[in-house]
Formats: C-alpha cells, sequence, structure tokens
C-alpha cells in the first residue's frame, strides 16, 4: 500500500453522510474501515478496499480502544478518522431537563472525543494524521425551540475540535470541523424526541410547551426530502479538503469547513449578531478595565 493511499476509519456509515464518505474515498483508490452499531447494516460494504466493525461510540472507552486497535490492525495504520455517528434529538428544555441533554452528548461529543482518543497514540508515534469532527451549522443556530439538546452537544464538540487543533501541532495532526446545513438524508424521518426528565415529570410542564412542541414537530415533519445540501457532494467536498485534491488543491489547511449555502447563511448571521451585539454594548464591555 503506497503512502499516497489513506486508510479511513468512518463512524456512522450505515447511510447518509457516513455512507458517501465511504463511497467517494474507496472512489479515490484508498482503504476504509466502515463502522456501524449494528454490523449487519454495512456487511454489504466489505470488500478488499473497505472492512467492517461493529462500533457504539456511546461505549466505554475501554470496548472503544479494543475496537481501534484491531481496526489499526486491518492495514498496519489509519490516517483518517472521520467522527460521523450521530442522530437528531430534539427536545423543550426544561420538559427534558440536564438527563435530556445527556443524551446527545453522549453520541456527539463524548463519543468522538473517546474514539479520538483512543487513535491519537497511533497518530502521535507516527507523526501524522488527521481527525474529522461533522459538527452542524445548528452549533451557530441554536435559538430555535427544542434544538437545544442537539445544538449543544454540537457546539461542545466544536470547542473541542479546536483545542485539539492547537495541540495536536506538534505531532503533524491536523484537525478539521465539518459545518454541514441541511442535508437530503434520512435523518428527520429518524429524528429522536427527547423523553421528559424525571424532575420534570409533571403535567403542567409538558402542558405549558405543548403548543410550541407541537408547532415545531409540525415543522419539522416538513422538512424531508427538502432539505437543499447533496450528502453525495458534501463527502466529495470533505475527501477533497483531507486529501488536497479538488477544490481543495492548493489552498491552506481550513481547520472549519461549512457546507451547504444554508449553513453559510446561518453562521453569517450569526457573526453578524454578535457583531452588532460587541458594537451596541461596548461601552459596557470595556467599562469594567482596571483605571490604572
Amino acid at each position: 500500500m503506497s503512502l499516497s493511499q489513506k486508510v479511513w476509519f468512518i463512524t456512522g456509515t450505515s447511510s447518509g453522510l457516513g455512507l458517501h464518505l465511504v463511497r467517494v474515498a474507496l472512489a479515490r483508490n484508498d482503504k476504509v474501515i466502515a463502522t456501524a452499531r449494528t454490523l449487519s447494516t454495512i456487511q454489504h460494504l466489505a470488500s478488499d478496499s473497505c472492512s467492517v466493525l461493529q462500533l457504539d461510540v456511546r461505549e466505554p472507552f475501554e470496548t472503544i480502544s479494543a475496537r481501534v486497535a484491531e481496526a489499526i490492525s486491518i492495514y498496519g495504520r489509519v490516517d483518517v478518522v472521520v467522527n460521523n455517528a450521530g442522530v437528531g434529538m430534539v427536545g423543550i428544555s426544561e420538559d427534558v431537563g440536564s438527563e435530556g441533554y445527556l443524551i446527545p452528548m453522549q453520541t456527539h461529543f463524548f463519543g468522538p472525543l473517546n474514539v479520538t482518543n483512543a487513535f491519537l497514540p497511533h497518530m502521535r508515534e507516527r507523526r501524522d494524521g488527521c481527525i474529522v469532527f461533522i459538527g452542524s451549522r445548528s452549533s451557530w443556530k441554536s435559538h430555535l425551540p427544542m434544538y437545544g439538546p442537539y445544538a449543544a452537544s454540537k457546539a461542545a464538540l466544536n470547542a473541542a475540535a479546536e483545542a485539539l487543533s492547537a495541540e495536536l501541532v506538534p505531532f503533524n495532526i491536523r484537525v478539521l470541523s465539518v459545518l454541514p446545513g441541511a442535508l437530503r438524508t434520512s435523518n428527520w424521518p429518524n429524528l429522536t424526541v427527547l423523553p421528559s426528565s424525571r424532575s420534570s415529570s409533571l403535567s403542567s410542564v409538558r402542558d405549558a410547551y405543548g403548543p410550541m412542541r407541537d408547532a415545531t414537530l409540525a415543522h419539522m415533519s416538513t422538512l424531508h426530502g427538502t432539505q437543499p445540501g447533496d450528502p453525495a457532494l458534501a463527502a466529495e467536498a470533505i475527501v477533497d479538503v483531507v486529501r488536497g485534491e479538488g477544490a481543495a488543491a492548493g489552498r491552506a489547511w481550513p481547520g472549519m469547513l461549512a457546507l451547504g449555502e444554508d449553513a453559510e447563511g446561518d453562521i453569517r448571521e450569526k457573526l453578524g449578531s454578535v457583531e452588532g451585539n460587541l458594537n451596541e454594548w461596548k461601552d459596557v464591555t470595556r467599562g469594567i478595565t482596571f483605571k490604572e
């Protein structure tokens, strides 16, 4: 296997963006280790160039480390780790409580950190590697009802990715945080409405937010099939950036990559809002400085 041929480890490959990433990486003559919670959902991907492993990113670190060691042994190395596994989870903050927020954090934050940390000794020893985190534009657009738990988990992932990016510079390990907009996948039909927490199980809590909850879920039910983003093109863009090919050829490493006009629009809107707030309140912001 040539050094130009990369070995990818991709989580959540049974459908959607993860499945497209497998296909694109294989089309570039790379090797892939595809994972999913249920092995039977990806068994059809197995070939000389693609190995399949069962992996639930919510499992304990020791279990994940064992899977990672198995993955490394398949081709002798792993060059690119893509933390893609995820699921749409929504709920009213007071209703789901901190327990509800913890559920997406297990999948979208602690899971990717455990997978990444399991690979880092291997990459540090080789002084080479790439870690990709599939985030979401929702981390920049969390001001919508019921999006809090999902957006918070993705925002935490973004912050961790930035810290890792700085920490891994001495080891020549690059980090890429991808912020897709709405991709036309099966995420809306598979949306999980988080259960009520024990502390907010009183019917008065659910009744108070009933109209908001019903209206939001009704709106979400109309979104499937209308998402503007093509997951196949998103996968091509990610592989281009990692390999330095296509649109990414000759360009500096982006660190953060927004995918989709809707993602770009939401991020620009948030940046404008933050700048406006800073300008409006700069007298108060600057007013706490010591007068020395």
